[in-house]
């Protein structure tokens, strides 16, 4: 089963249905499947999600123990996860007066994403610029603007728009020359400098446990959401001798993965 994150691919399964619609058109939400009975009916279908916003406090569910719903799935651990980017971003470019914050503005976890990195880049008396791109052309023009407040350095935010367009992402910020952290090993992986997030590996194992679960008859209700608290570092060091950055041994030392 090959799941991206926000993106959907329809699976055939022996014990019923998996399709790929989108999860109740709610936006908060990453389904990467959706599980129809054996009569095949899609009209109230269980659902299995990756949410970044607590499913508690947004109303999706009643509660992490039993979620009332048709619904279940997992919720990755967004909270916090800036202002420890900021940190590690400043161990590897101390220099950094100005940081720039790429966010999708039409993801809702930006509201409480952004205001807590600001409170951290102000604690350590750094300027914050929060720049904004739902599409390839905004990203160009985040990256022309990052240039022109000479920014030192970026932290990228965890988005299915911004994962989908890495590739461009770690482009862009080779060609301007800008040290980045982003939310998942796929960015390293791709030529970025470094990540550090919830492993995408990890999730998807979760989601994929529960739809063995539920084919065999297991109802949604019944199944707690997931809580993924593991983060893990990725550190490029080609990408860092390219950037003329030398990686601190105490950083080298916490990394999970290096990546030469």
């Amino acid at each position: 089963m090959a799941l991206g994150w926000g993106s959907i691919r329809p699976l055939a399964v022996a014990a019923g249905r998996i399709a790929g619609p989108r999860c109740g058109g709610d936006s908060r939400l990453r389904c990467p499947v959706r599980i129809c009975g054996k009569g095949g009916n899609q009209n109230d279908p269980d659902s299995l999600f990756l949410t970044g916003a607590d499913p508690v406090e947004t109303g999706l569910v009643s509660s992490f123990s039993r979620p009332g719903t048709n619904l279940t799935g997992v919720s990755i651990l967004i909270s916090g996860l800036g202002p420890k980017c900021l940190e590690i971003l400043l161990e590897l470019v101390p220099t950094a007066g100005t940081i720039a914050l790429l966010v999708n503005p039409s993801n809702p976890n930006v509201h409480a994403y952004a205001p807590e990195i600001e409170v951290a880049a102000k604690a350590l008396a750094r300027r914050l610029d929060v720049l904004k791109a739902s599409s390839e052309g905004e990203l160009d023009e985040a990256f022309t603007t990052m240039v022109h407040q000479r920014a030192n350095a970026l932290i990228v935010m965890a988005d299915p728009f911004l994962h989908a367009q890495r590739e461009q992402l770690v482009g862009l910020a080779a060609r301007h020359a800008i040290p980045a952290i982003y939310p998942l090993r796929e960015f390293p992986g791709a030529g970025g400098l470094m990540s550090y997030g919830t492993p995408a590996v990890k999730l998807y194992g979760q989601v994929g446990t529960y739809v063995g679960k539920i084919l065999k008859g297991a109802k949604p209700t019944d199944l707690p959401i997931q809580q993924s608290t593991r983060v893990e570092l990725v550190i490029n060091l080609n990408t860092a001798k390219a950037l003329g950055l030398t990686v601190p041994p105490s950083l080298l030392a916490r990394a999970d993965e290096v990546i030469e």
